[in-house]
């Protein structure tokens, strides 16, 4: 696949327009985002995604297309539990609602900008090395067995080191003071609470940004497609947390199908390294196959989770963890 010069600045200028306008909204008109206009901006960004897709049909043909729709669809699953962590951390730190989509919006900035970083890395090494096929497989395959162990848990956010540290090192302020990230506390220069929790997004960020790279590079090898895929599943993340934050505790069986899908690409990684670097006869998945495994896993678990919750009211759904939540409740645990 040839991308021009041309075409990766116009795609990366349009990604930048559309952050752009998230920030202006942002910043110059901070608000509860409602159910209409959380609709509106959410099948707004979809339908950017999907005509973005058909162009890539029409100008590169339907592989390519293919490659595309199955990242964006890895990338947009991965988002909705990245919105679970989300919803936890606004949680736990009383974030008026007010502020929120300033700190999506800022959240999805710092994500974008790691992954990029990530997607650079990650190409140049799959470019130098074959044998890191191989290991993006195994980390998939492991994050997968850890996020399943652990997939009625939710991130312990309190007891992040980062924010710990943030905490004990930052002279903090009690209030949020109008959204500010400074203030002045007791006669002397403050941080608000705020900034501690884009301390917090900034840590999951770079948490989900190790495992989505490697995933999305299970679908396509192609630098371009794993930055759109990226891109634009994550510049709708913003809208669809306001618009599905009321519903991500029915969604019990989420972080299961996440793990089932983290465990298959993995697989397809694996098997991809040893067609190319043992033999030619072993078997890969093709790209449309994924997709339709990856579409039929989330409709399952969309489907299995709210019949549950439609049997089982007091049901309720976790993002999931990597690791074991610490027991020990003292403040340097």
């Amino acid at each position: 696949m040839q991308i021009d010069a041309l075409t990766w600045i116009a795609t990366v200028g349009l990604v930048v327009l559309l952050l752009a306008v998230d920030l202006v909204v942002a910043a110059v008109r901070p608000h509860r985002v409602g159910f209409g206009e959380a609709v509106a901006w959410s099948v707004g960004y979809v339908l950017v995604a999907v005509a973005f897709g058909v162009w890539l049909i029409l100008a590169h043909g339907g592989t390519v297309g293919a490659e595309y729709f199955a990242g964006y669809v890895v990338e947009k699953s991965l988002s909705v539990d990245n919105l679970f962590v989300f919803v936890i951390i606004m949680t736990t730190f009383a974030v008026p609602e007010e502020h929120q989509h300033k700190v999506l919006t800022f959240g999805i900035v710092l994500a974008l900008v790691m992954r990029a970083l990530f997607i650079l890395l990650g190409a140049a090494l799959l470019s130098l090395f074959s044998f890191m096929f191989l290991l993006f497989g195994l980390l998939l395959i492991f994050t997968a067995v850890q996020l399943y162990r652990h997939r009625d848990e939710d991130p312990d956010v309190e007891n992040n080191v980062v924010v710990r540290t943030a905490r004990r090192v930052l002279p903090l302020a009690p209030d949020y003071d109008g959204g500010r990230l400074f203030t002045r506390h007791e006669g002397r220069r403050a941080v608000t609470p705020l900034v501690v929790v884009l301390i917090a997004i900034g840590g999951i960020d770079l948490l989900f940004a190790l495992d989505s790279i490697p995933a999305v590079f299970g679908v396509t090898d192609e630098p371009y497609l794993v930055f759109a895929a990226n891109a634009f599943a994550l510049l709708g993340l913003r809208a669809l947390y306001f618009l599905v934050k009321g519903l991500l505790d029915r969604l019990v069986y989420l972080s299961a199908g996440l793990a089932v899908i983290l465990a298959f690409i993995g697989v397809k990684l694996i098997l991809h390294w040893a067609h190319v670097d043992v033999s030619a006869s072993v078997p890969e998945i093709p790209t449309p196959l994924s997709l339709g495994v990856i579409i039929g896993i989330l409709a399952v678990v969309t489907a299995a989770s709210l019949l549950k919750t439609r049997r089982d009211p007091s049901a309720k759904a976790h993002p999931g963890s990597l690791r074991a939540q610490r027991r020990d409740d003292s403040p340097d645990a």
